[in-house]
């Protein structure tokens, strides 16, 4: 009797070490002839880690993405998934992920129900489980009331929830999304946040690529910044974004009681200055000096006879980050 996709699935879940990492990518280099777009990563995401991997455009978060999903070779390197060598058993390593591309094709002519039941058949889950493993899969992206629905009246959001439906039909331990939350309005990025964190709760890795850098901070119990093909840092979000902060700069946030022309000129001529930004009463700054030069910079102000109603440091965001690295490429 053939061996089902879903029962090779549950004995290679059987097999896994409780300390084994989900994701294990180690001096992975990837080459479009002359041009490296990924330079020796390493990268380790345990299970029930929600990681997210970001970077401006061109940093070499897709073609890492690829080369997880058995889409792209790489140069050199290795790559595990559940502890199975990609290259030596891509198959195997199928039935452990599911990966969700950026801007995934759905038949419109199907109802999403239909949709799935192609999929899950796909997949070689056996008969007697597949229409309880579709509605499970719809009910944990929040579209159960949309199994009867052509897939070309959702919206955006609901598309990508479907898509992502569809890549947990074969309970993968692993997840690698490619800007899941693309395009989407700000109540279906909650329905996903919520979906995401659910499966982390259950074990699932999560590996996620998005430009919606605010989403994956609030988000994400890990990230890596990518630039260049290159991994600066890694680790939680706060602690990822005050060290790379540190290398460049604060951002100081000046409240002044009314507009003051005179006050925007003179704070953009000072060495210290970056770049500053202006909306009404409210000056921010890219402020490359101390806390000492914070301090003077006070006293000069209100020296100065400025009405200063707030001075504060704001701390760095990813966000901040991403920005900076983008400007300086």
């Amino acid at each position: 009797m053939r061996t089902t996709n879903d029962a090779k699935l549950q004995a290679t879940h059987a097999d896994l070490a409780s300390d084994q990492a989900a994701i294990q990518l180690t001096d992975v280099r990837v080459d479009y002839g002359a041009t490296t777009a990924v330079h020796g990563l390493t990268l380790s995401v345990p299970f029930g880690e929600i990681y997210g991997l970001i970077g401006p455009n061109g940093a070499g978060k897709t073609s890492s993405f690829k080369v997880l999903a058995t889409l792209l070779e790489p140069t050199y390197g290795n790559v595990h998934v559940c502890g199975i060598d990609v290259a030596e058993e891509p198959e195997a390593a199928r039935c452990c992920f599911g990966y969700m591309p950026d801007l995934a094709p759905v038949p419109t002519d199907l109802k999403c129900g239909e949709f799935l039941e192609m999929f899950v058949a796909a997949y070689g889950v056996p008969r007697d489980l597949q229409k309880q493993r579709v509605a499970d899969c719809l009910e944990k992206v929040r579209l159960t009331e949309k199994r009867h629905t052509f897939c070309k009246s959702l919206s955006r959001g609901m598309m990508q929830r479907l898509v992502l439906a569809k890549c947990l039909l074969h309970q993968p331990k692993v997840l690698l999304l490619d800007e899941p939350a693309s395009g989407l309005d700000p109540a279906s990025r909650v329905a996903l946040r919520d979906t995401l964190r659910d499966l982390a709760r259950d074990g699932v890795a999560v590996l996620i690529s998005s430009h919606i850098l605010s989403e994956l901070s609030e988000l994400c119990t890990q990230i890596g910044i990518l630039n260049h093909g290159r991994l600066l840092d890694s680790g939680p979000p706060d602690q990822v974004a005050k060290r790379l902060g540190a290398r460049t700069h604060r951002i100081l946030e000046i409240q002044l009681h009314a507009p003051c022309p005179d006050t925007f000129e003179f704070l953009s001529g000072l060495s210290h200055t970056q770049s500053i930004k202006a909306e009404g009463p409210e000056l921010t700054l890219d402020y490359l000096g101390d806390e000492a030069d914070q301090v003077a910079l006070l006293r000069t102000l209100i020296e100065r006879g400025y009405a200063i109603r707030s001075f504060s440091e704001r701390g760095i965001t990813i966000e901040d980050v991403i920005l900076n690295l983008e400007e300086a490429s």
